[in-house]
């Protein structure tokens, strides 16, 4: 692993923008989040979930611990006004029992509950609680009308519960149905007085942490959070993956270049970013998939090495603008998996030895490497995917998590 540093007025401004001292009193940072996409169709594995008249019960974990907290909900691809009946959080302890004097009712405004208009986000008030860092907690909200097809997070890997009909927020209640996705929720915001910012990881499905396993909060930006805070590095880690999701072209969600503002720049506090995508832009467009669900209504434009590179340029350009150092990975390795070819490999390389030795990334981590079998770094190493070649199991995520330098991410 290594450390790229980049002269000229470009850095010299994202400095001028990182230069503030570590802070001395409390700022929000993104603890949380679950990037929404479009829902895939009614129909099929990947049909999109409707609600009416029921509670939705989710469990998280955060990053950075703090004093307050507020929660960003999601009504990005709805069909009409999202309306939220009421809504509590609460603390949760290793158990999943919930912590004694942590629970809080939510409010918009001032009221108990809120109507979200049709593709706009909506935060709730602020509410003070002491959170510990990595806490964990359960967010409870009431669905009085019919929702349609929900702005959700496919790749949730860990609990949402759904309650019989009514409102059951503050109550127990036994679920109808459990699924691992994220629903209408997609960031927490916690007011910390310690916190140096925000990393983000901006991504796949890799960095989703498919082949983890679910509530374990096992994908490589927890186990880098982990980290951080056994440290005592104070930085809150959000992960802004979406599983599927490509550089360039839409399909599980929009495309990176399409959902940068929205994913990553209207997060508080962002200092640092790392990419680690692109394998599902070259696989395919150089591959062709053998069984599986296929997703609706993905096209594939024939898209090029070169175009791949500009996009990159893009997220980096857009990123210094807002004094954000981005931090790349090279394309990870991904011999075996369905859509793999010689041709996508060769475009693997070419866009590899421009994140390596372009110089357009203010630092580089090995990812790629991490992942690497050492007698063909073209693959996955046995035992570090779950079986498909191209996602990471919990051995292999954590090799990735523990492979990050942590004297790239400085406080100024």
């Amino acid at each position: 692993m290594r450390f790229t540093t980049l002269k000229g007025a470009g850095l010299a401004a994202a400095a001028i923008g990182l230069a503030a001292a570590a802070p001395a009193q409390a700022e929000w940072v993104a603890s949380w989040t679950a990037s929404p996409h479009a829902p895939l169709g009614t129909e099929g594995p990947f049909a999109a979930a409707s609600y009416d008249n029921v509670t939705l019960s989710q469990i998280l974990r955060l990053s950075e611990g703090g004093t307050s907290v507020r929660l960003r909900f999601s009504n990005r691809y709805g069909p009409g006004p999202l309306e939220i009946g009421a809504a509590r959080i609460v603390r949760i302890d290793d158990a999943g029992k919930e912590v004694p004097g942590s629970a809080r009712m939510l409010t918009f405004g001032g009221e108990a509950g809120a109507v979200i208009p049709r593709g706009a986000p909506f935060v709730s008030d602020a509410v003070k609680l002491d959170l510990p860092d990595l806490a964990r907690l359960k967010v409870e909200f009431y669905l009085p009308k019919p929702t349609g097809p929900c702005t959700c997070h496919l790749t949730g890997m860990d609990e949402l519960a759904v309650s019989p009909p009514g409102n059951h927020v503050g109550k127990p209640f036994e679920p109808v149905s459990k699924a691992q996705f994220r629903a209408f929720l997609s960031v927490v915001e916690v007011d910390s007085p310690d916190a140096l910012g925000t990393i983000v990881a901006f991504g796949d499905s890799i960095t989703d942490g498919v082949g983890s396993t679910p509530g374990a909060n096992r994908r490589w930006p927890d186990i880098l959070a982990d980290r951080l805070q056994a440290a005592g590095k104070e930085w809150a880690v959000a992960n802004a993956a979406i599983s599927g999701n490509r550089i360039l072209s839409p399909g599980m969600g929009e495309a990176a270049l399409a959902r940068f503002d929205e994913d990553v720049l209207s997060l508080p506090n962002v200092k640092y970013m790392i990419v680690f995508e692109g394998v599902n832009d070259i696989g395919n467009r150089f591959g062709v998939r053998s069984g599986g669900p296929q997703l609706p209504g993905l096209d594939q434009p024939q898209i090029t090495a070169e175009q791949m590179i500009a996009g990159y340029k893009q997220i980096i350009a857009r990123a210094h603008e807002k004094g954000i150092k981005v931090i790349g990975s090279p394309i990870g390795p991904y011999k075996g998996a369905s859509y793999w070819t010689e041709e996508g490999e060769a475009a693997r390389e070419q866009i590899n030895h421009w994140i390596l030795t372009g110089g357009a990334f203010d630092g580089i981590v090995r990812l790629d490497t991490a992942f690497a079998d050492p007698a063909d770094p073209r693959q996955m190493r046995e035992g570090y995917h779950m079986g498909d070649h191209l996602h990471g199991s919990d051995a292999g995520l954590k090799a990735v998590g523990d492979s990050i330098d942590l004297k790239l991410f400085k406080a100024h």
